[in-house]
């Protein structure tokens, strides 16, 4: 069955600029022309509903590109699939935009933003969730006792370099170690994809732990060295106190 535009969009329940914009980017092959009319065919509707799916679930549409012209196979959809939903469910409530996040926090919308270049706020799918509120009032929290934003998005740019180094670094890992060679094993490819959600869900809140933990001991073993150096002894007394506690 063939279709003009408008009926390509119709069938597919997406605007006519969204069926000229997957065009620009390569997602959609060309219509047939016959004169100066476009003409699209089922093929067109079936692979419109493919890329809502594939959004849907979280996936770019550089991804989804690739996934489209074959580049990448199952094992690799399953993998991101579940990079962007590391939970393995649904997300919880809809994302909230800068400015409802602005209005959620209190937090002007041109220091979110700000922050957000930094590294330091990442989005999720474009939008901001229930966590990122609390990440940002806990920056808020931060300026309240008088540090000073300068010197926090200095503090900001330096963790996210650090950080995103050994991310790289960990990621490089996983797919020496894991992704490989289950790639190479010869296991058919919804074991092999099962198998490699599996292993990227076990192996992401281990690291996440691992991290946050030496990265928490190791903040306070620099504060109470800090202390004891020039702290008085109240503040020292202070100290031991809540190492004791």
């Amino acid at each position: 069955m063939e279709h003009r535009v408008e009926q390509l969009a119709a069938a597919a329940d997406v605007s006519v600029d969204t069926v000229r914009f997957y065009q620009s980017r390569g997602l959609l092959p060309p219509p047939l022309r016959r004169g100066r009319v476009a003409w699209y065919g089922d093929d067109h509707v079936e692979r419109l509903a493919r890329i809502r799916s594939l959004q849907a679930r979280g996936l770019t549409l550089a991804t989804i590109r690739r996934l489209l012209d074959g580049e990448l196979d199952a094992a690799d959809e399953a993998l991101v699939g579940a990079v962007a939903r590391p939970s393995g469910g649904e997300p919880e409530g809809a994302l909230l935009s800068a400015d409802e996040l602005s209005e959620r926090t209190g937090i002007p919308v041109a220091l979110l933003e700000a922050v957000a270049r930094e590294g330091l706020l990442v989005p999720d799918r474009g939008g901001y969730t229930g966590a990122d509120v609390e990440v940002a009032r806990a920056g808020l929290r931060l300026l309240e006792q008088g540090l000073p934003l300068t010197d926090l998005l200095d503090l900001a740019r330096e963790h996210h370099r650090a950080v995103r180094a050994v991310a790289e670094r960990a990621v490089d890992l996983f797919d020496e170690h894991v992704r490989k060679p289950l790639r190479a094993s010869g296991l058919p490819e919804d074991e092999a994809a099962d198998r490699l959600v599996e292993a990227f869900r076990t192996l992401l809140p281990a690291t996440a732990t691992v991290v946050s933990h030496h990265f928490t001991r190791t903040l306070l073993a620099v504060a109470t060295e800090h202390i004891e150096q020039v702290g008085g002894p109240a503040e020292l007394a202070a100290v031991r106190r809540s190492e004791s506690a």
